[in-house]
C-alpha cells in the first residue's frame, strides 16, 4: 500500500455474508440532525462509503435524508454505500429484534442493512426509554434473555434477505467466543474500541481466526486524556512523513488489518480522515512496540451504558 487511492479500493472480504467490507467507515455518533446530515454528505463527497449508524444515536432518519439525496442525484448508488446499523439493548427480546431493524430500514429509507449489529452485549428493561433506571439511577437489565437468545433472532433476518450481515459490538473476547461457539451464521463484523492505546491484538488475532472484521471505533482516541494524538511516537513518525498523528493512526489501523470509524463534523477533518497513506514498516513497528501506554476510554464494556453519548433522561 503507498497511494490514498490503494487505501480507498481497500476492502476486507467477509466470510460471513457480507460481502465486501470497505475498510474506512464513516461514523454517525453527532447529535445533532441539522449536523449529521452536512456530515454524512462532507463524507459521501469525500470518498467514504461505509457509514456506520444506530437506533441508540437517534439521529437514523437525518442519516437516510443524506443518503437518499446522493442516491437521487446518482453520483453514487445505494449499492456503492457500505450501511451498518445497530440494535439497542432495550430490545434483545427474540421478538422485539425485527420491529426493531424494520424501523432502521424506515428511518434510513432502505430495503436492506449490510450489517446489522448488536449495540452491546447487555440487555435492557425492553420499552421505549433507551436508558432505563430504578429509583437510585442503577441501569434495570433485563435478566430473562440472554445475548445467544438475541444472536438466533439476528441470524434469522440473515436468512429472510433482509440483511446481509450480522455483527457484535463493545463485546469482549470471552464474550465473543461464546457466540462464535454456538453460531449458525458467524458475526461478519466485531466493534470495538482499539487505538495505538488500546491495540487489542489479541482480540484482533482470534477475528482473523474466524473470518471476522475487526473494526475500531475511536481509532483517534476520541480526544480524551491521555490524548492519543499527542503521543510522541506518533507525532515523531507524522512529523518525520509529512503527516498529520491522525493520517498515522488511522494508516496503521488499516495496515495492520482492521477496519476503522473516524466522525468529525468539519469537513476538513474529514477529507484529512480518508486522505491517508501506507506507513513504512519501521513505523508499523514502532507503534506497536514502542508505544506503552494501555488505556480503555469507554467502559461500555463493563456495563453495555455507552461511554461517548450524553445520557438523557
Amino acid at each position: 500500500m503507498t497511494t490514498n487511492e490503494t487505501f480507498f479500493r481497500t476492502t476486507f472480504p467477509s466470510d460471513h455474508g457480507a460481502g465486501q467490507i470497505p475498510v474506512m467507515g464513516f461514523g454517525t455518533l453527532i447529535p445533532d440532525a441539522a449536523a449529521t446530515k452536512r456530515a454524512v454528505k462532507a463524507a459521501l463527497e469525500a470518498g467514504f462509503r461505509h457509514f456506520d449508524c444506530a437506533e441508540r444515536y437517534r439521529n437514523e432518519a437525518a442519516v437516510g435524508e443524506a443518503l437518499q439525496e446522493a442516491f437521487r442525484t446518482g453520483g453514487v448508488q445505494r449499492e456503492d454505500v457500505f450501511l451498518t446499523t445497530k440494535l439497542w439493548n432495550t430490545n434483545h427480546r427474540p421478538e422485539r429484534v425485527r420491529p426493531a431493524f424494520e424501523a432502521s430500514c424506515r428511518r434510513l429509507g432502505v430495503d436492506y442493512i449490510d450489517c446489522y449489529i448488536i449495540h452491546t452485549p447487555f440487555a435492557f428493561r425492553p420499552g421505549e426509554e433507551q436508558d432505563p433506571r430504578d429509583a437510585q439511577g442503577q441501569v434495570i437489565y433485563d435478566l430473562d434473555v440472554t445475548l445467544a437468545d438475541t444472536w438466533r433472532a439476528m441470524e434469522s433476518l440473515v436468512e429472510e434477505g433482509r440483511c446481509r450481515s450480522v455483527g457484535l459490538s463493545d463485546i469482549t473476547l470471552d464474550a465473543l467466543r461464546d457466540i462464535v461457539a454456538i453460531a449458525r451464521i458467524k458475526p461478519a463484523m466485531v466493534q470495538v474500541e482499539s487505538h495505538p492505546y488500546l491495540q487489542e491484538w489479541e482480540l484482533l488475532d482470534f477475528c482473523r481466526q474466524h473470518g471476522i472484521l475487526m473494526q475500531a471505533f475511536a481509532p483517534l482516541g476520541h480526544a480524551m486524556e491521555p490524548r492519543v494524538l499527542d503521543d510522541r511516537v506518533l507525532v515523531a513518525i507524522a512529523a518525520r512523513l509529512g503527516r498529520m498523528p491522525a493520517q498515522v493512526a488511522l494508516a496503521w489501523a488499516v495496515q495492520r488489518g482492521t477496519a476503522f470509524l473516524t466522525t468529525s463534523i468539519n469537513p476538513d477533518h474529514i477529507r484529512e480522515n480518508f486522505e491517508i497513506t501506507a506507513l513504512p514498516e519501521a513505523a508499523m513497528q514502532e507503534i506497536r512496540y514502542d508505544i506503552g501506554t494501555n488505556i480503555r476510554f469507554n467502559t461500555v464494556v463493563e456495563t453495555g451504558v455507552p461511554g461517548f453519548i450524553p445520557r438523557t433522561r
